[in-house]
């Protein structure tokens, strides 16, 4: 089960995710894409870089400040010739996307 928390990404972050030269959108609000927990920090995924193999991300924990951070991409794919790669970022914690899906969730990324 996917994280229930959402975040409205702050307008300088906003603003300055969209200087990147290969961001052309942002969502006014992200929902964490890790599996349900309860502690530590939350991360929304924001965009692709455009740089082979890494995203944009918006960090944050609980009510406190937000931040942009650029992660690579996790290099885990589900077991199988055709295994489906993970969404999020590497070394993220607890289960991997195609872990902790139960229904066909397409990739943010």
């Amino acid at each position: 089960m996917q994280c229930v928390h959402w975040r409205r990404v702050p307008l300088d972050l906003a603003r300055e995710a969209r200087e990147k030269p290969t961001v052309d959108h942002v969502d006014r609000a992200v929902q964490c894409q890790l599996s349900a927990h309860d502690d530590g920090g939350h991360f929304g995924l924001l965009n692709d870089t455009g740089a082979y193999g890494t995203a944009l991300w918006l960090r944050w924990c609980g009510t406190g400040d937000a931040g942009l951070v650029v992660l690579p991409d996790c290099p885990v794919a589900a077991p199988g010739p055709d295994g489906e790669g993970c969404c999020l970022f590497a070394d993220h914690a607890k289960k991997h996307t195609w872990e902790d899906t139960s229904e066909d969730v397409p990739c943010l990324g």
